[in-house]
């Protein structure tokens, strides 16, 4: 924690800002590019901005406990906001940039939002949309646009311009904004609640689970210490959304707490150049993230020339022998001895070098993975590289990540050991209940839902089912509404085989089936980039995606990847048939949730005919 103690549990986010200004003020805090060069912003000018706009909320009408909402793309912006509201003593609820208008209304009005900052036009008319129809937005006071672009001449009274709050602080008396500053971070808390973070809602509406400060900086403070992270060694690219825990955790709590960089990405469609471009220290990706890396470099190395395949081929398999029986004792994978140091360096140099500077990696050290369980072999491929990826385990309503793998906690398919001050235990089904001061205050304004959750002692039902690994590890089996029992009553994991799958090249997704049912099935969703330059490369034409997936040669190919998998598993947990899907899954479609989590129920239901040619008339 360098110079930061222990006690930091004992302080706010806000607090932690003006530490970070006193203490580095000309260190680089904040970085996005702006028509194609790389911006900075201070940590002097990071708590200036966070001042200034605190000053303008509380003219127009902000008060300590109000609820503001923002809906847009990471920026400066959101996190400035994100903090001048917790200074106020107010709360933050962050929304979906790709949530449409019914579910931004649904959130806002749920929140009773009376403020709403917004990122650009495509916002501010999902508000305007989201005001006219259905029982409006009747709470909505204020829309603050970051980005005015398109909007002036918009005729509602309500919406006004970022500059236009800044604009108060200008009018006023610079001892006049300092003092309003002092004063309400005097009022502020650790127990205060400062963000609410709205579930992904894949079985019914989202929960707005309420965090505190200390819920948030009890989970940092952990990661920071375990991981051994300073300014020096915190560097980190902002992609995933900020109303999204995970992100929010690396890219503001972390952050405060070593006083490192945050990068912004310039858009979903520029990650891969900016990642290239920054080079992060420390990365945060979902298992899609990992098996994206994953797929990209191996279509691109079935790219290369035949000598340079065969090289890293012969590389890779190499050190994934030695590595191998490493990873099965529960041992960090890294290279021991003088010959074997020899032997990843010069495989560094010969073969995985271009690789992992292609993919952006080349300067990280820490590497996580949360959200869902990922593929073994998706992780044995980072490890083999001299990537490791350390898994992580925790849920919005536990504050962010509660298990940590590291160098001393590091079994296969594991979620790491508890972080300082997390109890836990497993219930009689396999449920994982945790205790920790990062447990979050409950469900707004839904006290059922917090009581089902929250018991009276303070523990908390994951939903997750897990088993006990090695001494103090945890591995998660899956989501416990996910675990399906067959008509003849054997539990099926389906994220492990689901997993398996999609180690292949050519799936992008799979839903596995078997509710009830006399075999295990699935819905595959192919890898459209890989197959389709596997049917060019056969001299099979096809239009888009739908006509690929159902060109007979495409089914044959996924069946054989599908045999492959069953020989993994036992006879009851084989696949025996699968459907191609004739579209990608969609989140505008309602088939995934924002986080890209399928929807299983939605899926299920949606999908029946496909289902039906699989199982015919048999009774779910």
């Amino acid at each position: 924690m360098s110079e930061l103690s222990r006690d930091i549990v004992h302080t706010t986010l806000p607090h932690l800002l003006v530490h970070r200004a006193r203490t580095s003020p000309d260190l680089v805090a904040l970085r996005e590019k702006v028509r194609g060069v790389w911006r900075r912003t201070t940590w002097q000018e990071y708590e200036q901005r966070v001042k200034i706009f605190a000053f303008g909320l509380a003219r127009l009408g902000f008060r300590r406990g109000d609820r503001l909402a923002i809906a847009g793309e990471d920026t400066p912006e959101w996190l400035i906001a994100d903090l001048a509201v917790q200074a106020l003593g107010g709360v933050t609820v962050g929304i979906y940039p790709t949530n449409p208008w019914a579910e931004l209304q649904y959130i806002v009005a749920h929140s009773q939002c009376r403020f709403v900052v917004c990122g650009d036009q495509e916002q501010v008319d999902k508000i305007l949309d989201a005001s006219s129809n259905g029982t409006g937005l009747p709470l909505v006071e204020k829309v603050i646009a970051v980005d005015m672009k398109g909007m002036r001449k918009y005729d509602d009274h309500r919406l006004i311009s970022w500059e236009d709050v800044e604009s108060f602080s200008a009018e006023a008396d610079t001892a006049d904004v300092d003092r309003a500053w002092t004063g309400a971070l005097e009022t502020i808390t650790p127990e205060d609640i400062c963000i609410i973070v709205y579930t992904s809602g894949t079985t019914g509406p989202p929960k707005g689970a309420q965090l505190r400060h200390r819920n948030l900086l009890h989970s940092a403070a952990a990661i920071v210490r375990t991981y051994g992270l300073t300014a020096d060694t915190y560097s980190v690219l902002c992609y995933l959304p900020l109303c999204h825990v995970g992100e929010r955790i690396c890219s503001m709590t972390v952050h405060l707490c070593t006083g490192g960089t945050v990068s912004f990405a310039e858009s979903i469609d520029t990650i891969d150049t900016n990642i290239r471009e920054i080079g992060p220290t420390f990365f945060l990706g979902m298992p899609r993230v990992w098996e994206k890396h994953r797929l990209n470099a191996l279509i691109r190395l079935n790219e290369a020339r035949p000598y340079q395949k065969w090289l890293f081929g012969f590389l890779y398999g190499h050190i994934r022998r030695r590595l191998e029986p490493k990873l099965a004792a529960g041992r960090a994978p890294r290279a021991e001895g003088v010959l074997e140091r020899l032997e990843y360096w010069g495989a560094h140099l010969l073969a995985f070098r271009a690789m992992k500077k292609h993919m952006g990696l080349d300067h990280s050290i820490v590497r996580i993975c949360g959200g869902a369980p990922v593929s073994p072999e998706t992780l044995l491929f980072f490890a083999v590289l001299g990537l490791p990826v350390y898994q992580v385990y925790g849920l919005t309503e536990s504050g962010g990540i509660t298990f940590l793998q590291h160098e001393k906690a590091w079994l296969p398919g594991g979620a790491g050991a508890p972080i300082e001050g997390v109890e836990y235990r497993l219930a009689e089904d396999g449920e994982i209940l945790i205790r920790s001061p990062t447990v979050f205050h409950g469900y707004l304004f839904d006290e059922e839902a917090t009581q089902k959750a929250l018991s009276p002692d303070g523990w908390l039902s994951t939903g997750d089912v897990a088993e006990r690994a090695g001494d103090n590890e945890i591995r998660i089996v899956d989501r416990k509404k996910a675990i399906i029992i067959t008509s003849g009553g054997k539990n099926i994991a389906p994220s492990e085989i689901e997993n398996a799958l999609k180690e292949s090249l050519f799936i992008r997704e799979a839903i596995i089936l078997g509710e009830q049912r006399h075999f295990v099935a699935a819905l595959i969703q192919i890898n459209m980039d890989s197959v389709g330059k596997w049917a060019q490369d056969k001299g099979l034409a096809y239009t888009n995606y739908r006509s690929l997936s159902q060109l007979p040669e495409v089914n044959e190919l996924i069946a054989r990847d599908v045999e492959r998998v069953n020989k993994r598993f036992a006879r009851v947990e084989s696949v025996r048939k699968f459907v191609i899907l004739s579209k990608e899954l969609d989140h505008d479609d309602g088939e995934l949730t924002a986080t890209q989590k399928v929807k299983r129920a939605f899926i299920e239901k949606k999908y029946a005919e496909e289902i039906a040619r699989i199982y015919g008339k048999e009774p779910a």
